[in-house]
């Protein structure tokens, strides 16, 4: 039996992240966390290193590959596809890595391409790197495709949309570091200000940090671990991994004005919320911590497509201590006639592009197509007409999406008002002033990385209201 030294010490990590760059059809937060808990004998500045050459690497393709097609004579587009990977990955070490030598990096490139059978290319991979190595100082870009690394596409649309200012604002954002975020949540007996403590001082003593949120509180932004579980009180359920955008967006539907301002029937007993596409479940947690504040009775049905993901929400209301919740699977697209008028809440953060959450999942910009996005947008509009069917005369829908697209966020918001005699509310009243803007007064807000403290990520909410005559407006059922 090895022993962890002794592993550690016959394991190539650069031979990892080859391996890991050349696996294919694997999301890559994915395939990241999987190789860090089989390598999981490896020290923290071992799994660091893995993490951000495979992360980099990934991220900034584009512009890798137009730098090495400035040294070498063959482009990257007619190389084998292992030099390819191998040259991207030691360039991304000599551009971005300075804690990596030049020659370091050049010499175990020449290494991994003899183990991987290609001995005979030996010279010219050294070659090329040395040469990049040589002139790195003098490069410059001729786009901002190249400059960020996004596909040309993505970066027009962005420019229609938003500017050509704001947009390269939000290009440079997606590419800094985006740290776990964790939101600290009330447990009984175990006070909150000794929770953070707690987590604070195990991540210090591994060599990590974490740091109050300027827009929250109760969100920290954490570094310097690769396994959230293994923090102090994870299994007692005081703090759980959300992003600060989520969280703002269950804030921004106000829930504690609805139940307070006695928006509910006058003979109803029960808060009734429906998250329509749950998992992983934070936003269905936080609406249930919220209601557990307010002391009133509650449900929440947190509902998927997939099995596995409404197991793994299962297991997190059940660490934290939620036994008003519960979770199974259903299309969100097929209307469940018992289901129509109940719900106080509906949360429906709908499938969408992704394109605010490239700065973590950073395959998205690589896959995504612009007819994949016509696709989504009809997608979200027969999950959202049957999740107003679900909303009670004064209910409030919370739409969400975490993309930056006005086909599927602003435009949506627009058609769920329009087609279903839908009321906005104003989000002035629930969001941090600093976000405050023309369009929260409007009901809706769209976050931008560089721009925002957060990912990129669509809110909206919405009243459902009753007709003159008293009876419920459950719209049309039609697209």
């Amino acid at each position: 039996m090895i022993q962890g030294q002794n592993k550690t010490q016959r394991t190539n990590q650069r031979m990892i992240v080859l391996e890991m760059l050349l696996t294919e059809h694997v999301y890559s937060h994915l395939l990241v966390r999987d190789v860090l808990h089989k390598y999981n004998y490896l020290t923290q500045q071992e799994k660091a290193f893995i993490k951000r050459l495979y992360e980099g690497t990934l991220e900034r393709q584009i512009e890798l590959d137009y730098v090495i097609d400035q040294y070498s004579k063959i482009k990257t587009d007619k190389m084998k596809k292992v030099i390819r990977v191998i040259l991207r990955m030691s360039v991304y070490q000599i551009l971005y890595m300075d804690g990596v030598p030049d020659a370091a990096a050049c010499n175990e490139a020449v290494k991994l391409a003899q183990k991987k059978g290609f001995a005979s290319l030996k010279g010219f991979v050294n070659g090329v790197l040395r040469n990049i190595a040589r002139n790195k100082g003098s490069l410059t870009y001729t786009s901002l495709s190249v400059k960020y690394s996004m596909p040309e596409w993505i970066v027009d649309l962005w420019t229609e949309q938003l500017g050509a200012e704001r947009t390269e604002t939000v290009l440079a954002g997606l590419l800094k570091e985006h740290p776990v975020t964790i939101r600290f949540r009330p447990v009984p007996d175990i006070p909150l200000e000794a929770a953070v403590q707690a987590v604070q001082q195990a991540l210090a003593a591994q060599g990590g940090s974490m740091e109050q949120h300027p827009y929250l509180p109760c969100a920290y932004r954490v570094s310097g671990t690769d396994d959230i579980s293994r923090l102090p009180y994870y299994h007692e359920g005081a703090f759980v991994v959300q992003d600060v955008s989520s969280i703002l967006a269950v804030k921004a539907v106000g829930i504690e004005r609805y139940v307070n301002q006695g928006a509910m029937q006058t003979n109803q007993k029960t808060v009734r919320v429906l998250d329509v596409c749950a998992a992983p479940g934070g936003k269905s947690m936080l609406a249930a911590d919220i209601l557990e504040q307010c002391s009133v009775q509650y449900s929440i049905v947190s509902r998927d497509l997939s099995t596995d993901k409404v197991e793994r929400m299962l297991e997190n209301f059940e660490r934290c201590g939620l036994r008003h919740m519960t979770a199974e699977s259903a299309d969100a697209t097929v209307e469940e006639e018992s289901l129509v008028g109940t719900a106080d809440i509906v949360i429906a953060d709908v499938p969408c592009s992704g394109l605010g959450v490239i700065g973590k999942k950073r395959d998205i910009k690589y896959n995504i197509t612009q007819n994949a996005i016509e696709d989504i947008a009809a997608l979200q509009k027969r999950i959202l007409a049957v999740a107003v069917r679900y909303l009670k005369p004064g209910g409030r829908l919370l739409f969400s999406t975490c993309t930056i697209s006005q086909k599927e966020n602003e435009q949506q918001f627009a058609w769920l008002r329009d087609k279903f005699n839908l009321t906005p509310l104003s989000l002035d009243d629930t969001l941090p002033a600093c976000l405050h803007t023309e369009t929260t007064r409007s009901g809706y807000l769209q976050l931008l990385p560089g721009v925002h403290d957060t990912d990129g990520f669509f809110m909206g909410v919405l009243c459902k209201h009753e007709t003159s005559n008293g009876e419920q407006n459950d719209g049309e059922r039609g697209i």
